[in-house]
């Protein structure tokens, strides 16, 4: 018996969440499974247990599928040219409206219609060709013994085709123009091709943030081997090789630093928003980018198991684990189509027995068949999807897909990332004291220390200067001292600058600003100090602290979630004391602030909160896409990284927290709308598809019905153009 292990599996020929349903049922039932999970995003299966890959292929070819074993290789990327999606559309489109253009242009007095045969040549690829694929997903949902949209469509769309048919080459209506109804089946699958389109759309962005991951991990290394670089491709690095980078590269392996002092950017991967100082004996992780020294490091993990695998892994799984939610227009329609099936089927017996008036009993029947074309409850989402989205990306709301759109309105907990989200994600100048009182000379001796460094404290430094109108002080032979600081001289006289521990190491009396420091380190501020030395030796001069200042919007966005009766929490990779420190500005409760967080303690909180009910999660890093893609919504703030973009259902398209409160208020209008758009598809068959059984309402007017109901939809839907975010100063 094969030893139980993991499985992944390439999926292809899903096209809804019924699809995931049916794959994982033919994979549970395949002796020696577990547990199968089914990603519609991706496209694959995770399968734990001890089945063949042979066995679990041929359950999912069974059932309708096609199945391959998925191989370790990045994800490709996405192919060139016109996605057929989008070719279809396109068609469709051009050739339904020489169909459509009679209706629109009778309200301006012109009565014009194409003959029948160019709109039966018009139409037939249009339903037949491009509508196949109603047809397949409506003869596999009908196997499963279940109903769907595409039933609904295959089926309206056929009842008006066949009745224009039927009357363009019926004998009786040679001498008078007949009724054709093959603008109406054209346009229904034409709209519904655009729903298709746009979920396909979103489907395919899923990949996007897997593939952005795995653009961090360099592709060479530089391996040290008998005492000479040689450089590698990743795959070829193992355990225990020395690899060796240089100033500005990105790391390419998790490994200990054997020699060597830098600091290193881990914003992507840990939040932390100031580069942090290693030295000998200090971890390093793969994907974060080495700063100003040269690096020896022993490599500790690679592939799978380096924590940038790790995060991609999370991503995956978050993503897996997200349940589709049901469309309302299918669960609609899994009652609504035996039942019109069933009224069509009794009118026809019922006229033709009852009458012995077969032709007419036909009629009725069609009629009820066409009046209940799926029209209206097609447009019921997508009118006023198109319509929200719409307003939403005019105010700097992108929402990437139909599930965050309906599901961000339940939300009740919001989780926002500190570093780059409610803050600026920089360091900033915040306190500076100069032990003598001159702190414009303090400032002045720490630019000219730091010119032409491009550390992101020494650009605070500089920034702080420019802004306060104090010229650098003249210092040369300017040296950086990796992982401690900077130091230069003028003449006889010498200053450094850098931390605590340096100046310690140097004989500097640090005590005279010690409680200043306290106070610095209890804000979660980055201290650096400045000393001089004269021939009676070295002395202080001054502290210099540093930290993330706030975001101006950030306290208006947790009052007005507030007010909207949503809780808002902090979750951070930053120190506890900073963490705090930015809370208690932006009107957070203490008890509101998780900080020293990981990637997957992130992870862990969200599904935590998740339990208790919808949260949203907002960020800006790396470190965000495994708990973005396992939020019920994830919201992604548009200066941040691709890959958190990616993994977000929403993406803020300005740097304003605001954003979040308003993307709630235009979800839960928008659900609003599909619901209203839904009742009134519904009324219009509640009331006609009776009148059609009674012979009271003929194809022409049932037609009209139709087309009414499909108008009273899209303007109720155009309301929504209305809409605008409360006022934001």
């Amino acid at each position: 018996m094969p030893a139980e292990s993991a499985i992944h599996l390439n999926i292809s020929g899903m096209t809804c969440a019924s699809c995931v349903g049916r794959v994982e049922k033919a994979l549970r039932k395949v002796d020696g499974v577990q547990e199968a999970t089914v990603n519609l995003a991706t496209e694959t299966a995770a399968v734990q247990g001890s089945a063949t890959v042979q066995a679990l292929i041929a359950a999912v070819e069974r059932a309708g599928y096609h199945a391959s074993e998925e191989d370790a290789t990045p994800v490709a990327a996405p192919p060139t040219g016109m996605p057929r999606e989008t070719r279809h559309l396109l068609l469709a489109a051009l050739l339904s409206l020489p169909l459509l253009a009679p209706m629109l242009l009778m309200p301006v007095g012109v009565h014009w219609a194409l003959p029948g045969w160019a709109q039966w040549l018009l139409a037939t690829p249009v339903q037949f060709w491009l509508g196949a694929r109603f047809y397949r997903a409506g003869v596999a949902a009908l196997r499963a013994r279940s109903g769907n949209m595409d039933q609904l469509v295959a089926l309206g769309t056929s009842a008006a085709y066949g009745l224009s048919l039927f009357n363009w080459l019926a004998p009786s209506q040679a001498q008078h123009a007949a009724p054709l109804y093959f603008e109406s089946s054209s346009v229904v699958i034409t709209l519904i091709l655009l729903g298709k389109w746009l979920e396909a759309r979103a489907k395919r962005q899923a990949t996007d943030a897997i593939r952005a991951l795995q653009a961090l991990r360099p592709l060479t290394a530089r391996v040290l081997r008998s005492g000479i670089e040689t450089s590698v491709p990743i795959a070829e690095v193992s355990v225990d090789d020395e690899v060796i980078v240089l100033p500005g590269e990105r790391i390419p392996v998790d490994g200990q630093i054997l020699d060597g002092r830098s600091h290193s950017d881990e914003s992507l991967l840990s939040g932390e928003s100031l580069p942090v100082p290693k030295a000998p004996g200090d971890r390093v992780t793969g994907g974060a980018v080495n700063g100003e020294g040269r690096l020896r490091i022993r490599t500790v993990a690679i592939g799978a198991e380096s924590a940038l695998a790790r995060i991609v892994r999370l991503v995956e799984d978050a993503q897996a684990q997200k349940a589709p939610i049901q469309r309302i227009v299918d669960k609609v329609s899994a009652v609504f189509v035996p039942v019109v099936i069933a009224i069509a089927g009794v009118t026809l017996l019922a006229w033709g027995l009852a009458a012995g008036n077969w032709p007419q009993a036909l009629l009725n029947a069609v009629a009820v068949l066409v009046i209940a074309c799926p029209c209206a409850l097609g447009l019921a989402t997508p009118a006023a999807v198109m319509a929200g989205t719409g307003v939403a990306a005019r105010a700097g709301i992108l929402i990437k897909d139909v599930e965050a759109l309906e599901t961000t309105r339940q939300l009740r907990t919001v989780a926002f990332d500190k570093t780059g989200t409610l803050t600026i994600g920089k360091p900033t100048l915040v306190r500076l004291h100069a032990l003598d009182g001159d702190g414009t000379t303090l400032l002045a001796l720490a630019a000219g220390l730091q010119q032409g460094s491009e550390h992101p404290l020494a650009k605070a430094v500089l920034d702080a200067a420019h802004e306060r109108g104090i010229a650098a002080a003249d210092i040369t032979a300017i040296t950086a001292v990796a992982g401690r600081g900077v130091q230069g001289g003028r003449g006889d006289a010498r200053w450094v600058l850098g931390h605590a521990r340096w100046l310690g190491e140097l004989g500097v009396d640090l005590t005279s600003a010690q409680i200043l420091a306290n106070e610095a380190s209890n804000a979660g501020q980055t201290q650096s100090w400045l000393a001089g030395h004269t021939e009676q030796g070295w002395h202080l001069q001054g502290l210099l602290a540093f930290g993330d200042t706030p975001r101006p919007q950030s306290a208006q966005a947790v009052a007005t979630l507030r007010a909207m009766g949503i809780r808002s929490l902090m979750l951070s990779g930053d120190n506890r004391a900073a963490a705090r420190a930015v809370a208690a500005e932006i009107g957070l409760a203490q008890d509101d602030v998780r900080a020293e967080l990981l990637p997957d303690d992130k992870l862990r909180v969200i599904r935590e909160l998740a339990e208790q009910g919808p949260v949203g999660m907002v960020g800006d890093g790396l470190n965000d896409a495994p708990a973005l893609a396992a939020a019920t919504v994830g919201f992604a703030m548009g200066n941040g990284t691709d890959v958190a973009m990616h993994a977000a259902g929403i993406t803020l398209m300005r740097p304003d927290p605001r954003l979040v409160a308003a993307a709630i208020d235009i979800s839960r209008r928008t659900v609003r709308k599909i619901h209203q758009n839904l009742f009134w598809a519904s009324i219009y068959n509640l009331i006609g598809i009776p009148l059609a059984a009674l012979g009271m309402l003929d194809p022409m007017l049932a037609g009209a019905a139709m087309a009414l109901s499909s108008v009273s939809v899209v303007s109720n839907a155009l309301l929504l153009r209305r809409w605008a975010p409360q006022a934001q100063d």
